[in-house]
């Protein structure tokens, strides 16, 4: 069964998350819980359900023929999203190829906020466990419309605290702990957000994508929340991605 391959973490990488000991306030015994999800993370079942999802609609080998690609290229395929789809003329997420997927086959749609989506997301990603992101944000003009879109989204200020994505994110900020969590680089290589979501959050017991997670810092940040699918939060992905360009894809990953 392809459930994705475990995330590995021990006690001490976990120490070492302290940034100065008593600013981030980890308990030992959330220390002692994040090492045992670290080895028996628990969206690996949710994982498994994905993967029965996508045998209702055919399996690895549809998917991989709806995308136009054979199944052994599948992963690194994979690894290349989001990416311009010539016959949806758009820059798309994998969640969004689903979708098509379902509507094209008869079946109604998984919402992009539904648990089966998410699940569904987690496996087919996980299907590039190994394989290093290689988004081309240059390959096309559609494809540097929304990296640029993307980048904007990140840096522009909005909401009711005149923040940005970047300013919680930018190499000055970096590091710092904010509600008792050190705020980190999205695309380095320790962190690499793209390439270790859909996660499991603990604070949320449940699986997550990345444009959900989005979602979260923009309600805490007194942001508009963007839509998931939409042009903007695509793009935003976009941009992320490319940062973690080269990173090693592992999913399920694990977040508190």
């Amino acid at each position: 069964m392809k459930t994705g391959i475990k995330i590995a973490l021990s006690i001490a990488m976990l120490s070492s998350l302290s940034f100065g000991g008593e600013q981030f306030a980890m308990s030992d015994a959330d220390r002692a819980m994040y090492a045992e999800m670290s080895e028996n993370n628990p969206a690996d079942i949710m994982v498994a359900d994905g993967e029965s999802y996508m045998e209702e609609l055919g399996g690895d080998a549809a998917f991989a023929k709806y995308l136009g690609v054979s199944e052994d290229n599948l992963p690194s395929y994979i690894a290349g999203f989001p990416r311009y789809i010539k016959k949806f003329d758009m820059v798309v997420g994998l969640d969004q190829v689903v979708q098509a997927m379902m509507h094209d086959q008869g079946k109604k749609p998984y919402t992009l906020k539904s648990a089966e989506m998410f699940s569904l997301l987690a496996y087919i990603k996980s299907l590039a466990n190994g394989e290093k992101i290689n988004i081309d944000v240059n390959a096309n003009p559609q494809m540097k419309e929304a990296y640029a879109l993307g980048e904007k989204t990140f840096m522009t200020k909005r909401g009711g605290r005149g923040l940005a994505c970047y300013s919680c994110h930018s190499p000055d900020i970096i590091g710092t702990v904010l509600r008792t969590q050190p705020l980190p680089e999205l695309g380095h290589p320790g962190n690499a957000a793209a390439a270790t979501w859909p996660a499991y959050r603990m604070t949320k017991s449940s699986l997550r994508t990345l444009q959900r997670r989005f979602q979260g810092c923009m309600q805490n940040a007194l942001l508009a929340v963007i839509p998931l699918g939409s042009k903007e939060m695509v793009a935003l992905e976009v941009y992320l991605t490319d940062k973690a360009k080269d990173s090693e894809i592992a999913i399920p990953g694990l977040k508190r």
